[in-house]
């Protein structure tokens, strides 16, 4: 990153990331948007077991949802079903054991899946910050291989048994959301900005930024406020499909001069190296 991107990134951050940012842009969120009764629909969370991804669990299900738990740990994903349920009385939580960087596992996984659920809501939150190389079994940059090809093998497979349930949705990341929302208009895609919360992953994978920040962060549920709202509100299903949101408001997803824009052709080539090397993982 160059120095002014670093620069304006972290000014935009301090401003806009913090606890205080979502202090500031909570004052014009509407209650009612929240308000609703989710009973009947059901709601796949990736990396469900802490952080972002547990917050955005616990507050569907107080709104009824189905909730599918898809975790690597199956110790954490017990306990954090325990605890989901112990607060919210909701007993339609289901655990799912999977590793985000095994992509043969994954494409398993999601047909299995298929013939016994039925899913409205995927969200994609599992995600790693590894910072040193690390290769999968595979022989893939871990980080590439669970917040990236793991999560488009994971949206691609399920993508069939969205299209037939009403209002779908899913959030992603930006690029791929961008293109997905230009192919399959029956769902609604999203992709979001948590802020900077006080996240299991931030403490271990960032212990000097977490040190500097630690009273400045925003914590789990304010990171995952805007997760929720995109899941469940009407008001989200109004939004047009495929952009990128910062406290339930669509932003741009790039800093100002930064020059970090991608060409058409480079997204396209983009999607077409994700889906051939996708294909070489499923299963025949």
């Amino acid at each position: 990153m160059s120095w002014y991107r670093n620069t304006v990134w972290f000014l935009k951050g301090l401003r806009e990331y913090t606890r205080s940012g979502y202090d500031s842009a909570s004052k014009h969120f509407v209650p009612a948007d929240l308000e609703v009764n989710v009973t009947g629909r059901s709601f796949m969370i990736t990396g469900a077991n802490s952080g972002i991804g547990k917050a955005t669990a616990t507050e569907i299900a107080k709104r009824g949802g189905t909730l599918h738990l898809v975790c690597r740990n199956t110790e954490r994903a017990e306990e954090a079903k325990r605890e989901i349920t112990t607060e919210t009385g909701n007993q339609s939580i289901f655990l799912h054991i999977l590793d985000m960087s095994n992509p043969k596992g994954i494409w398993e996984f999601a047909e299995k899946f298929k013939t016994e659920h039925k899913l409205n809501v995927l969200i994609n939150n599992a995600g790693c910050m590894v910072n040193k190389r690390e290769l999968t079994e595979d022989g893939l940059e871990k980080n590439f291989a669970t917040n990236t090809l793991g999560a488009y093998i994971l949206t691609t497979a399920l993508l069939p048994l969205l299209e037939k349930e009403d209002d779908p949705r899913v959030r992603q990341q930006v690029v791929l959301t961008e293109q997905w929302a230009k192919v399959h208009k029956n769902i609604h895609f999203s992709a979001m900005h948590p802020g900077w919360a006080d996240t299991p992953a931030v403490r271990s994978a960032m212990p000097e930024f977490y040190e500097k920040m630690k009273n400045k962060l925003r914590t789990e549920a304010q990171g995952a406020d805007t997760v929720v709202w995109l899941a469940v509100s009407p008001a989200a299903a109004k939004q047009t499909s495929g952009l990128f949101f910062q406290d339930r408001q669509p932003v741009s997803t790039h800093l100002l001069l930064a020059r970090t824009y991608s060409s058409p052709e480079e997204e396209e080539k983009l999607i077409e190296a994700l889906e051939e090397l996708s294909q070489k993982f499923k299963p025949t």
